[in-house]
């Protein structure tokens, strides 16, 4: 940690700090979630089904973003377990939140009785609008930067505010504000998903897969200007490999991030973003081929467990209504019949 321009601390409740990391992330999930809300209007979702995704999705990712970060830095934790829980100073890994939010939304989802696909679609531009947001509590943190640049580099070549230049002169060094790129990227991108949501020919989960194409690959070239990244010794060709698809980073002024060799020499993320963009491609073509009825995105969204309730609330049709109410009837004179006493043959008899 450098010397800070802006203070992590935006107050305090007597003891209580509030950190401007928690209120950043805190607004991109709710910017996320109205924006979630308004698209699930055009379908007739209702409101209430997006705050409980949020409400068990925030929890959820933070969980799986601190695990996956620890997991891989345990060797700094192993020995101050309370720091774990410390998530205010920073650590979180972005596909380690992802995960846990899918996991929450995949139980929520088919609770609900809707179909992960669709949800999933309206949900993807939501997942870049807290990203864009969210990013911005790295800046203030003073972490997730990249690898030394120069002043020069950062006011003239890529004329960024002061404020930032200034933020990101760190311990005297100037830095790569890969927070920044990371914006701006997920900022293009939210606005690509908005324009493609719009396509007829657009099938269900494509655009959720769309999503982690468009993330991985700005993470990939991002990714290695780090200086932090979570990394492994993997073999040489495969190091070799990743850094040649980086090379095109060099030709407009960018250098690697320093990564220790002892720590590793493949970037976990990297790896991770490649495998990502493989996938999801592989995905969508094979499941056009596979599924020749694949609903489309602007096609309504029906929940089954609605469906089922409407069939128990809904009219009975006329044939079946005329049953019943003959068969009412027919209860209701043998109640009758039964209610009056019978004449006494004996005493008929005797008369």
């Amino acid at each position: 940690m450098g010397t800070l321009v802006l203070n992590p601390i935006a107050f305090s409740i007597g003891a209580l700090q509030v950190h401007w990391y928690g209120l950043i992330l805190g607004s991109g999930a709710l910017a996320g979630l109205l924006l979630a809300i308004w698209e699930g209007k055009r379908f007739k979702i209702p409101q209430e089904f997006f705050m409980d995704l949020l409400l068990f999705g925030v929890p959820s990712a933070i969980v799986g973003a601190r695990i996956y970060f620890v997991a891989f830095k345990w060797d700094d934790y192993k020995d101050n377990l309370w720091d774990i829980f410390k998530i205010w100073n920073g650590g979180i890994a972005i596909y380690g939140a992802l995960i846990g939010a899918i996991i929450s939304a995949v139980i929520l989802v088919r609770k609900r009785g809707y179909n992960f696909w669709r949800i999933a679609d309206i949900s993807a531009p939501s997942l870049f609008i807290g990203q864009i947001i969210g990013r911005w509590g790295n800046f203030v943190n003073q972490e997730a930067y990249g690898g030394e640049t120069t002043e020069a580099f950062l006011r003239d070549y890529l004329h960024l505010p002061t404020f930032i230049v200034n933020q990101m002169n760190i311990e005297g060094v100037f830095r790569h504000p890969t927070f920044l790129y990371e914006s701006v990227w997920n900022l293009i991108g939210l606005f690509l998903l908005l324009i493609l949501r719009r396509r007829k020919s657009l099938r269900a989960g494509e655009l959720f897969c769309s999503y982690f194409i468009w993330y991985s690959i700005g993470r990939f070239f991002i990714e290695a200007l780090r200086t932090d990244s979570l990394a492994f010794q993997g073999a040489d060709w495969l190091a070799s490999f990743i850094n040649g698809l980086w090379s095109p980073m060099v030709w407009l002024g960018f250098e690697q991030g320093y990564l220790a060799p002892s720590y590793g020499n493949v970037r976990i993320s990297q790896l991770l973003a490649l495998l990502i963009v493989v996938v999801a491609v592989l995905f969508i073509i094979l499941r056009r081929k596979t599924i020749p009825d694949l609903p489309r995105y602007l096609d309504p969204i029906v929940s089954t467990k609605a469906s089922e309730m409407d069939s128990l609330a809904a009219p009975m049709p006329a044939q079946e209504a005329k049953a019943a109410s003959e068969q009412d009837n027919k209860a209701i004179s043998a109640e009758e019949a039964n209610s009056h006493p019978k004449p006494d043959s004996t005493e008929d008899k005797k008369e």
